[in-house]
């Protein structure tokens, strides 16, 4: 019976698990309570579609940073706010798909992420990179909410641009952040020219990020690497 049982339960496992290098973790076993909203498992990013390797909408990180992640959510918990988590680890073939979506170039392109520069300057521009800190699961990028703001998950556009106020973009969250997730637009910058709600929100989530030892990225409000461990190698495990 208790043979019988054993089984059962490793085959209602994660498959992931199996996978995972050691020293690995899905965020939820760790801190069950961050929302996850794991974009490039849908549609509603920036290629239009499930990205390779995002086989499920999981959080997956090596364990220092998920655990150094649980402390940043407990500071913002203390003050009424919350993490969501739009991406952890990347495998590297969707890192390739990237570079594959970069290089096909369409004029029909849906440009509501990149509204002032094209698909096919996305590279040059520093908004798409060839290799990402992603894939040696120590990066994660981050948004800010309210601790009782109901999860919201859009799945369309519905608006012409990333960086259109507020009040006219998808409802991410019930906090204004200045631009949508993956806005590959100047207003995406850690300083840039936002509003006085939407910096105070930015600093909110930098000065919890960085009190735990993540490293921002100017370019992106919402990209930080947790500093201190070494990088090892990209890796290429599917999410599962």
């Amino acid at each position: 019976m208790r043979a019988a049982l054993a089984l059962a339960l490793s085959l209602s496992s994660p498959a992931i698990a199996e996978d995972m290098p050691d020293g690995w973790v899905r965020l939820d076993e760790v801190a069950p309570g961050i929302v996850q909203d794991i974009r490039y498992a849908r549609a509603f990013n920036f290629t239009g579609a499930p990205v390779p390797g995002y086989g499920a909408p999981v959080c997956v990180l090596r364990r220092e940073a998920a655990v150094a992640l649980t402390r940043v959510e407990a500071r913002l918990r203390a003050d009424g706010f919350r993490l969501t988590v739009f991406d952890c680890y990347r495998p590297a073939r969707a890192v390739a798909a990237f570079m594959d979506w970069v290089a096909a170039d369409d004029p029909r392109d849906e440009v509501y992420f990149h509204p002032d520069v094209a698909r096919g300057a996305l590279v040059a521009e520093g908004y798409i990179a060839r290799r990402s800190s992603h894939s040696v699961g120590l990066a994660v990028d981050v948004g800010l909410d309210r601790a009782d703001a109901p999860v919201s998950r859009p799945e369309t556009a519905g608006v012409a641009r990333c960086d259109a106020p507020f009040a006219e973009r998808p409802r991410e969250s019930m906090l204004d952040m200045g631009t949508a997730f993956d806005c590959f637009s100047p207003r995406s910058a850690a300083d840039a020219a936002v509003s006085a709600a939407a910096r105070a929100h930015r600093a909110r989530l930098a000065a919890a990020m960085e009190a735990e030892g993540f490293a921002g990225y100017a370019a992106e409000w919402w990209h930080f690497r947790l500093t201190g461990p070494e990088a090892g190698a990209a890796m290429d495990f599917p999410l599962r």
